[in-house]
């Protein structure tokens, strides 16, 4: 055997033994986070299920692991080189994992708890394996179902479309909020209308497009800029089109009885034309790889891997670790209590439950009170509860003196329900200020305890449409408003407590 042929498998043979050592050590990791965290991942899955904006979040997965294999060449003679300023890293993404599960943000925790996850992998793996494989690993930021809180401005942006369309075709139209009624019959404009499922899937495809096709950093921002601003405005004239098709056909509900189908027809031909329009400018071969670092014996040492993997794991855990504390400490159980209702105009008692016959339905209400430290989260799980909420619900907000009521009506109109939260004996909505006081009540207990009233009102016989809907929804803003010296009132003393 040759001096050659010697040194070459003296070579191989620490670099082969290294990665399984790595990987195994990692794999122990992702475990653990894995279980310290696995709300999130199963509430993730959950809303990919459930959701039709995330549903091709299934897909991100292979995508990533697709984009790994083919980056495979960039870790030819390197080896795993554990990182301590990695393992370090982790405090950041923990201390904001615990500051979005006190403010009950899921979506935060999500990405925090990805977060730590990265920086395991490059504290076990180093910074030489993070920058080959850069766009896969960060490719996995689209497996968090983000960017529900933009719903009600996209709502907003969709609505105006459709109504600026209308006065420019001089269509006859009335606008109610998110229903806007022409002679041919109602549209709402729900939160499935929105547009998020188009501009998510558009995002995602967009990162990879950007990924694969270019490697000019500007040409790569371009195109995630297209990919959001495109989806919007595509998605305004796809609401402004059915509303157009109701008023050629003479009805609104033959328009938009196949409007998810419309929809996904229009958003993948967007898509192509953007494609096309794209391929003049690709850059996909011109720039040649970088060539592969020069082979390494130096083989990562047990105990500089193990101390990676260990501090970046004990940082990571140590968030749930004194979220559970905090939980710990002050209970998580509301407690129902009566309401004290205001009985509005042509409605009568029907039982010691809060519920009131009414002329053309019943009137539920019920009174929840929390606990000091209860998060944000807690009481958005109760008012979500409460709400029944689904995409194709009408949306919009009542509010009075000390009262900010959220109210949902299902699409056929047969079950509506308002929600309010008080907190310090004040209303409050769910917007990021309220978090943060509750979230600092939460952590200190201070404060006093947040409550949250629900109004629940189910018409008999339910109307046909959202439109016919209307009355309803004028009555109950009525109810509503008299419940300022009633179970508001009484809401807001109980929040002082």
């Amino acid at each position: 055997m040759s001096i050659a042929t010697q040194s070459a498998g003296a070579l191989a043979k620490p670099r082969l033994a290294a990665w399984p050592l790595a990987m195994l050590v990692l794999a122990i990791g992702l475990a653990a986070l894995g279980y310290a965290f696995r709300l999130e991942a199963v509430t993730a899955v959950q809303t990919w299920e459930s959701s039709t904006a995330y549903n091709h979040c299934w897909l991100v997965l292979p995508v990533a692991l697709w984009l790994g294999w083919s980056r495979r060449h960039r870790l030819i003679g390197t080896l795993p080189r554990p990182s301590l300023l990695a393992a370090i890293a982790a405090a950041g993404p923990a201390l904001a994992w615990l500051l979005a599960e006190r403010l009950g943000i899921m979506e935060g925790r999500q990405l925090a708890a990805l977060s730590m996850v990265l920086c395991l992998v490059v504290a076990v793996l180093g910074w030489q394996f993070a920058r080959a494989m850069a766009a896969p690993l960060l490719y996995l930021f689209f497996l968090v179902p983000f960017g529900a809180f933009l719903v009600p401005a996209l709502q907003r942006v969709t609505a105006w479309f459709i109504t600026s369309g209308l006065q420019v075709l001089q269509i006859p139209y009335v606008a109610d909020d998110l229903v806007i009624e022409i002679p041919a019959g109602a549209f709402l404009v729900a939160e499935a209308c929105a547009g998020l499922r188009f501009i998510i899937a558009a995002l995602a495809f967009g990162a990879l497009y950007a990924v694969v096709m270019f490697r000019s950093p500007s040409r790569r921002l371009v195109v995630l800029a297209l990919a959001i601003i495109v989806p919007i405005v595509a998605n305004g004239f796809r609401a402004l089109g059915i509303v157009l098709m109701g008023h050629w056909l003479g009805s609104a509900e033959a328009a938009a009885a196949d409007h998810v189908v419309y929809g996904w027809a229009f958003f993948s031909l967007v898509i192509l034309l953007l494609v096309a329009a794209g391929l003049p400018f690709r850059q996909d071969g011109t720039v040649p790889a970088a060539p592969p670092p020069a082979p390494s014996t130096r083989r990562p040492g047990m105990p500089m891997l193990l101390a990676a993997a260990v501090l970046s794991c004990v940082l990571s855990l140590s968030a749930p670790a004194v979220a559970a504390a905090l939980d710990q400490a002050g209970g998580t159980a509301p407690m129902a209590l009566r309401p004290r209702i205001v009985i509005p105009p042509g409605c009568s008692p029907m039982d010691a439950q809060g519920v009131l016959r009414c002329g053309g339905g019943t009137l539920q209400a019920q009174l929840l009170v929390f606990p000091q430290r209860s998060t944000w989260g807690q009481i958005s799980a109760a008012r979500t509860r409460l709400s029944a909420a689904d995409d194709e619900a009408l949306t919009y907000g009542v509010h009075g003196e000390g009262m900010a009521w959220q109210v949902r009506q299902t699409r056929d109109a047969d079950t509506t329900t308002a929600v309010a939260t008080w907190l310090d004996g004040a209303a409050a909505g769910g917007g990021l200020r309220s978090r943060m006081q509750q979230g600092w009540n939460s952590v200190t207990g201070a404060g006093g305890h947040p409550v949250v009233l629900a109004f629940v009102w189910r018409p008999t016989p339910p109307p046909q449409s959202v439109a016919m809907g209307q009355h309803e929804r004028q009555w109950l803003r009525q109810a509503l408003e008299a419940q300022a010296g009633g179970a508001a009132e009484q809401a807001a003393e109980l929040s002082r407590r």
